[in-house]
């Protein structure tokens, strides 16, 4: 069993066994038909993954590798919130016409800030202070934008990152609002996990933890009985993550230069539906 295969199945368990369904709301996401999607919930779930050890992608069911690396890269990397940038469909239903899904995600890390040493935006201030004040505790961001919340077609899920390096190593918490657990839980591990992968290899520093910490992390109704499938299936030993040692800086990175060896996972036999 691999460490995030365990993590995942405690934490539906306790979410299944323990939470609270908010089944007499009235709530804003629906199922494709128009039904209300209620949840089963748990608040403020925290997991520690220690990417030394190994790299936290479920082998419960498969996680699109490559997909996740290349949302974060559209993400962190392009800085984009236009879908026609990235390769996947994931965010064509909150895209307008052209594209676009508002002043968020991407588009936040974009802006220009004034500092002391210069003018960055969120994620050159992060390379530059891993590289120039790596002892700093002020080494985060943050795309919770409130004067822009209303020109973003959907409000930040994952909305902030914090870095602290100790003893030459590179450790994050990634801070969620809110979390589709079966569709997303191991979609943004994989992810985030990825992205301290990349700071570290540019700033020449090894890999930590990764503390995810997630304030409302819910099952959907119509979900439950896929988690409980997934929950009994074939395990298998975490797959090694392999990078392009020769990548020296963040924005010369690309999809292909991540492989996964021997990544082994139980096929999923039920289609997922989205809640929107």
């Amino acid at each position: 069993m691999s460490i995030a295969d365990k993590i995942f199945i405690d934490t539906c368990r306790d979410i299944l066994d323990n939470g609270v369904w908010d089944s007499e709301f009235n709530v804003r996401p629906k199922w494709l038909d128009g039904t209300p999607a209620h949840t089963i919930k748990k608040f403020c779930v925290v997991n520690r993954y220690d990417l030394s050890k190994e790299f936290p992608i479920l082998t419960l069911r498969k996680t699109n590798f490559k997909a996740a690396v290349d949302e974060i890269l559209w993400i962190w990397q392009k800085k984009s919130n236009n879908v026609k940038d990235l390769n996947s469909h994931i965010w064509d239903s909150w895209a307008d016409e052209n594209g676009s899904i508002g002043k968020a995600y991407g588009y936040q890390l974009s802006q220009k800030h004034i500092y002391k040493e210069g003018e960055f935006d969120q994620v050159d201030r992060v390379l530059y202070d891993l590289e120039n004040n790596p002892n700093s505790r002020r080494i985060m961001t943050n795309i919770y934008n409130f004067s822009d919340l209303h020109e973003m077609n959907l409000y930040p899920c994952a909305y902030s990152m914090t870095f602290n390096v100790a003893g030459g190593k590179l450790n994050a918490i990634l801070n969620q609002r809110s979390q589709d657990t079966l569709t997303a839980n191991n979609w943004n591990v994989v992810q985030y996990a990825i992205l301290v992968h990349m700071f570290a290899q540019v700033s020449n520093l090894e890999v930590g933890e990764l503390v995810h910490v997630i304030s409302d992390a819910h099952i959907y109704d119509r979900h439950m009985p896929i988690v409980e499938e997934i929950l009994h299936n074939q395990q298998f030993i975490a797959p090694k993550l392999t990078i392009n040692p020769e990548i020296k800086n963040f924005y010369d990175f690309t999809v292909d230069d991540f492989t996964l060896e021997n990544y082994e996972f139980t096929p999923l036999k039920s289609k997922i539906e989205v809640a929107v």
